[in-house]
């Protein structure tokens, strides 16, 4: 029986630069900034909230990697997504909350599955899901960051601005676009916020949900710091333009064009800007939709991905029944994945529009 033979040629070979480490503790860097503001918004507990979530990922990738005879502690993706936990979470929560999201997470979704690279779905996404609808309303109690917690009153305390502007949407009291409704209709802005609206005329809510001086969970609220870690991944080239921007965008048009429907304001009468700032759609389009493993392959494929994930996000947030879901559509999307890998497939190597002209001249 004939053996397949390999050729290998000679040095020097093509090396890649990174390696799964040096990705991993890359974009663990790139969210500290976020991280830090959210520390310094809620308070310590959310260090304490981050510090539980990290710990126990490492512990149980340390644990799970000594059955299985591999050395994985330190390539930096348990910590990666102990840290995602952590930045998915109220700075209020009980602290058995984020010990189960994350052992959730290394146990159930990724060792289960084979370890890193073979999970079908995001490790943090997945543990933040599971405890979201295990323990809902701890979930989904916040607190009032620091530049507002004087002037948030206790029936706003726990809530946060999504879900505040759904509340007062269905249940009729206030119609209007959500970035107008937040700034005018009873939720409190910072006084930078208002001083910026005065002079641009973007919205004060706008303004502090772009900064980072809203309720929500600890590494979701400062949409700035979170771009400039994203700026930071595109420099470095360990993420591509192609999900987040989709995701971005498709979010803020479809919300733009039909936000304004559950309001009785009809097409066109939407937010834009409000849409992409608010909850956890830049933290899930930048961190967490752009996963090498659960994402499409081509850039094409990361398109139709993004696209998805941007519709889902757009229909539960205007039509469900929560006021965020931006781990569920990726969750979603992650399932969709193979799909779009599987027909829409890269370009063949060498395959140029000339090779292809050349081609049909030869049969010709």
């Amino acid at each position: 029986m004939n053996k397949p033979s390999l050729t290998v040629s000679s040095s020097p070979h093509i090396h890649a630069k990174s390696d799964t480490a040096s990705i991993m503790w890359s974009v663990s860097l790139a969210l500290i900034p976020a991280s830090l503001w959210g520390i310094y918004a809620f308070g310590l507990r959310s260090l304490l909230v981050l510090g539980v979530s990290i710990l126990t990922a490492l512990v149980c990738e340390f644990v799970l990697g000594r059955i299985s005879k591999e050395d994985t502690l330190w390539d930096g993706s348990a910590f990666l997504t102990g840290l995602l936990v952590g930045m998915n979470m109220s700075p209020t929560v009980p602290l058995f909350i984020p010990f189960i999201a994350s052992a959730f997470a290394i146990v159930v979704a990724k060792w289960t599955f084979g370890g890193l690279g073979a999970n079908w779905i995001n490790p943090a996404l997945a543990g933040r899901v599971f405890v979201f609808f295990s323990f809902t309303t701890p979930m989904s109690s916040f607190k009032a960051p620091r530049a507002l917690a004087a002037m948030v009153p206790d029936s706003l305390s726990s809530a946060t601005p999504l879900s505040y502007a759904k509340t007062s949407i269905s249940s009729g009291t206030l119609g209007m676009d959500t970035s107008a409704l937040l700034s005018n209709g009873g939720y409190p802005t910072s006084s930078f916020a208002d001083s910026v609206s005065s002079v641009t005329g973007f919205s004060a809510y706008s303004v502090d949900s772009f900064v980072g001086n809203v309720a929500g969970c600890i590494g979701e609220v400062s949409a700035l710091l979170l771009l400039v870690g994203g700026i930071y991944l595109l420099i470095r080239k360990i993420i591509t333009y192609h999900v987040p921007a989709t995701y971005l965008l498709g979010t803020a048009l479809l919300s733009w064009i039909f936000g304004g429907i559950p309001a009785g304001l009809g097409a066109f009468h939407g937010p834009f800007f409000s849409s992409m700032f608010s909850g956890g759609l830049m933290l899930g389009a930048i961190f967490m939709a752009t996963d090498y493993v659960t994402s499409p392959i081509t850039h094409k494929g990361q398109i139709i991905y993004g696209f998805g994930c941007a519709f889902f996000t757009f229909l539960f947030r205007f039509f469900g029944s929560m006021p965020e879901a931006v781990s569920v559509s990726i969750l979603l999307m992650n399932i969709i994945t193979p799909t779009i890998d599987r027909y829409v497939l890269p370009r063949k190597f060498g395959d140029t529009k000339e090779y292809r002209k050349q081609q049909k001249e030869a049969k010709v």
